[in-house]
């Protein structure tokens, strides 16, 4: 059983092409780039340019309907839409599109998006420092290492009866292995009921407990669990070993970013002014009132 180091962190948007962000793509592409050897015109629509980095940044923006095409179809179908592109935008240009207010507001929509993306992404790449990644595994193997895991084997069986009747030929001396291929109802069951190693929140609490209770070699009594009655064979116990940081360097690169990312975002809510229309206000808790001294406790009035 392999293990894993990821740390779980909420995303901050989805990756699936909206609407907003083809937009944004179409304005981009509107944008004037400038010719040199490195960014060759490829086509012109009416007269205006579609150069290598057009296509490159719409292949980014699609990847995912372009994902099992090969380099030269992938550039094709780029370049044929961007020529499409600009050959319908021209004629939304032509009947006044921009110029609608629904238009307007997808426009700043996608502005505002891009603004975002930007600087959220100049903000990840800043934090995604060799020290940063480094501590992130160095803490997160801290919390594996030491951590005890087992490595066994189960025959799995509907009733009890069936469970004590396959102990009694374990305890005679039958090949545990031998008997979960042949009786065991686990998928497992063709690898001889081989579970690997695994730690005890990797299985129900009834099997763990069991199981890391046995002395490798041992074999258990029939265990009963949601999945039926187990018979248990440890085979070998250890300290969990972390990957190596070469194994998890992505998982890690994904939470640092997102996490510098997210930081940045809670910071500037910090001194941002938002004012919720669509909730009503909490209503102001009055300030506590001393209340007056009672007739008795009160001071004897002068004479």
């Amino acid at each position: 059983m392999t293990a894993s180091l990821r740390p779980t962190t909420s995303s901050l948007r989805g990756l699936a092409l909206s609407a907003a962000s083809c937009l944004a793509l179409a304005l981009l592409v509107g944008s004037p780039a400038h010719a040199d050897d490195k960014d060759p015109v490829l086509a012109k629509v009416n007269g205006v340019e579609i150069h290598q980095s057009d296509v490159n940044l719409a292949e980014e923006e699609l990847a995912p309907s372009l994902a099992q095409m090969d380099p030269a179809a992938k550039q094709e179908n780029v370049l044929a839409f961007l020529i499409d592109m600009k050959i319908v935008a021209k004629a939304a240009e032509d009947k006044k599109i921009a110029d609608q207010a629904d238009f307007k507001k997808k426009l700043d929509f996608a502005r505002n998006r891009l603004l975002m993306d930007n600087l959220l992404a100049a903000e990840g790449k800043a934090a995604l420092t060799d020290e940063a990644m480094k501590k992130v595994y160095d803490d997160a193997a801290k919390q594996i290492s030491g951590e005890q895991e087992v490595h066994a084997r189960h025959i799995l069986v509907q009733t009890e009866d069936e469970a004590k009747a396959i102990k009694a030929e374990l305890d005679k001396g039958a090949d545990f292995a031998k008997l979960a291929k042949e009786k065991s109802k686990d998928p497992g069951a063709s690898d001889g009921g081989d579970l690997g190693f695994f730690t005890k929140e990797q299985m129900v609490p009834e099997f763990s407990k069991v199981a890391f209770s046995l002395e490798p070699g041992k074999i258990s009594d029939p265990v009963k669990t949601q999945f039926g009655w187990h018979i248990i064979k440890v085979e070998e116990k250890r300290n969990r070993k972390p990957p190596t940081f070469e194994q998890v360097k992505p998982q890690i690169e994904q939470y640092v970013t997102r996490k510098a990312q997210s930081e940045y975002v809670a910071k500037l809510r910090e001194t941002a002014k938002v004012e919720r229309m669509d909730k009503p206000a909490a209503p102001a808790v009055p300030a506590p009132t001393t209340p007056a001294p009672a007739a008795k406790d009160a001071a004897p009035a002068k004479k």
